[in-house]
């Protein structure tokens, strides 16, 4: 789904910004070397902000394949890449960085999907009718299992009898964690699958951050063209019309979004003043789109090439 995002973000970029640029392979190297930047950024997040997993196995960290990228450390380091890529070329940073924005949203909307396939970034338990129940021994059932006092749970969301951990692994080691699905009894896993055990209902947090994105995206566009339009018509005095302020509105939209999705998901850690680093790094994305904002409205316009 990273991928897909991927493919269909460079597209939407190419078209949008077939009038500014003198070659449309440029975009195409930027949006690849950008990609390499951002898992690379997203990994290293992820590694950063879970580092007691990797500890005494510090090379396990470049084993991406096993999961755990964080999206903002992807977005940083891509972004910070594009923006020094951009200026070697001499091409206009800010009015791709706006085309950026909204492409980058899209990407968020497919790569959402791919943490719902994953069953990472799961939402608390709910009885909301649209609620979604993952496997055994998924990252969900896991944390419903345990108390997590990272999270103020002393207690787990479901208790499971003692027969279901402990077993002797492949290597016919002792393990006291939870048992494999084909170590359990027929009726064990029918209690698993159907029973009292199964994993409990949560909020599909993956989904509703991919409608976000989607959404995002459009209000961009939206923006964007307004933005387009309006410089054409040379009504410089209208608002949030100057280049990169459709960049900055992103940092705004999607601070707001993740900042509100947060209190819905049941995986991350409460840090700093009983909020998750997510919605710190929320409020700092927020206030950063503001700044931004604020800069790109004091700066001259220096259209570039604008064609309806």
């Amino acid at each position: 789904m990273m991928v897909i995002g991927f493919l269909a973000a460079v597209s939407l970029i190419r078209h949008l910004s077939r009038d500014i640029t003198p070659n449309p392979q440029l975009i195409t190297n930027a949006a690849l070397y950008s990609l390499i930047a951002g898992v690379a950024g997203a990994r290293l997040f992820y590694v950063v902000h879970h580092f007691d997993k990797f500890q005494g196995r510090l090379l396990s960290a470049f084993a991406i394949w096993q999961g755990g990228l964080e999206l903002l450390g992807g977005v940083v380091l891509a972004i910070a890449f594009i923006v020094l890529y951009l200026r070697y070329h001499k091409l206009p940073i800010r009015h791709y960085l706006d085309i950026l924005a909204i492409g980058l949203m899209l990407a968020l909307a497919f790569g959402r999907i791919g943490c719902f396939s994953r069953g990472c970034c799961f939402g608390r338990p709910t009885e909301l009718p649209w609620a979604v129940r993952f496997p055994y021994g998924s990252d969900a059932y896991y944390s419903q299992i345990y108390p997590d006092l990272k999270r103020n749970r002393p207690h787990p969301h479901l208790k499971l009898p003692p027969d279901f951990f402990s077993y002797i692994d492949k290597d016919g080691q002792w393990s006291s964690g939870l048992k494999p699905y084909e170590n359990l009894t027929p009726e064990q896993k029918y209690m698993v699958d159907e029973g009292p055990y199964r994993c409990l209902p949560v909020h599909p947090t993956q989904l509703y951050s991919s409608a976000n994105g989607a959404l995002c995206c459009l209000i961009l566009y939206l923006f964007w063209r307004r933005s387009r339009n309006t410089a054409n018509a040379k009504k410089t005095n209208r608002l949030f019309i100057r280049p990169g302020c459709t960049f900055s509105l992103m940092f705004i939209l999607y601070g707001i979004g993740r900042f509100f999705i947060e209190f819905m998901r049941d995986d991350n850690p409460f840090e700093f003043d009983s909020l998750t680093i997510s919605q710190n790094i929320s409020f700092a994305l927020i206030m950063l789109g503001v700044v931004l904002t604020v800069i790109f409205e004091r700066m001259k316009p220096k259209i570039a090439s604008l064609k309806s």
